[in-house]
């Protein structure tokens, strides 16, 4: 079994070291970008050669030559030892903010469309409106990346105060979820009790709109038969067969065989993470698929980044 360690480096008697033959690759990739080969070009080429990624599998796309390109790790830190010379990787930057300004693909700070593997997945728990990352000083030494609320800042002005989290942070956070089920994996041999619906936040403000509506006796308004068709829409697609079994089986298929996380695994993340909570009081509720639930402190998260 092996520990989920990033492509470049190994692990040797407990620490992270130089995987001398996956270091060399990860060099080539930021030659190769440098002197002119776009990411998909780059990821044409490893699938080509048959050359395994951070999961050893021959699984390559321009998503995850960018991650690569864009990983600070290999500047080095209290864990990593350094792989790209900063010189090497700022110039690297510096041509990927080339390429985006000329395609018109940057300065929209609050877009919607994000290539992060966590965009979508990262809730408020305040008022129910997914995270979304903002960028500030681009392509610059003091470029900051964060995610929050998407209500953060509304009508220009500051409407979800609801923390803030780094990329980092969410990584640790599900690293810290994902050992926690690692360690109980007999909650995958639990039968799930059946619980009636629960309406969601989508449903329970359409539901407050039709009650509004009804105490105004505006029972013949265009308004209130499109939010009773919504409503009854929305109960539709929350009362779809119960796949617990099926997602229960997907999450110990790809967590078999793994042992406690040391690093951030994309693609089980996408695998098995249904949706991560954050609530004002610092509790982080980490769904997976299956609807199991574990708890983390933002505190705690914060402290160990």
């Amino acid at each position: 079994m092996r520990r989920n360690v990033t492509i470049g480096y190994k692990m040797k008697n407990g620490k992270i070291v130089l995987d001398k033959k996956k270091a060399e690759l990860v060099k080539k990739i930021f030659k190769d970008y440098l002197n002119g080969v776009s990411t998909d070009k780059i990821a044409e080429y490893l699938i080509g050669k048959g050359i395994p990624n951070a999961n050893n599998k021959i699984s390559w796309s321009y998503g995850s030559v960018r991650r690569i390109l864009v990983n600070v790790k290999y500047l080095g830190d209290t864990m990593h030892p350094q792989l790209i010379d900063e010189k090497t990787f700022n110039l690297v930057q510096e041509r990927r903010e080339s390429i985006a300004i000329r395609l018109g693909k940057t300065s929209q700070v609050n877009k919607i469309k994000n290539q992060a593997v966590y965009s979508g997945k990262i809730i408020c728990g305040e008022c129910g409106d997914i995270y979304r990352e903002y960028i500030k000083n681009i392509g610059k030494a003091s470029e900051t990346r964060t995610w929050q609320c998407k209500r953060y800042i509304y009508q220009n002005k500051v409407c979800c105060r609801n923390p803030f989290l780094t990329g980092e942070e969410i990584e640790n956070i599900f690293i810290s979820a994902t050992n926690k089920v690692l360690s109980k994996m007999w909650l995958l041999d639990e039968e799930k009790k059946k619980e009636p619906l629960r309406p969601t936040i989508e449903i329970r403000k359409i539901e407050e709109r039709i009650r509004e509506l009804e105490d105004e006796e505006e029972f013949s308004s265009k308004e209130l038969s499109e939010l009773i068709f919504k409503r009854a829409k929305a109960y539709y697609s929350i009362s779809k067969i119960d796949d617990y079994a099926y997602s229960t089986e997907k999450m110990r298929q790809a967590l078999t065989g793994k042992e406690e996380l040391m690093e951030f695994d994309e693609e089980l993340f996408e695998a098995i993470i249904k949706q991560i909570t954050i609530h004002k009081d610092g509790k982080i509720l980490v769904e997976f698929i299956n609807e199991i639930t574990m708890e983390e402190d933002y505190e705690n998260i914060r402290k160990d980044g």
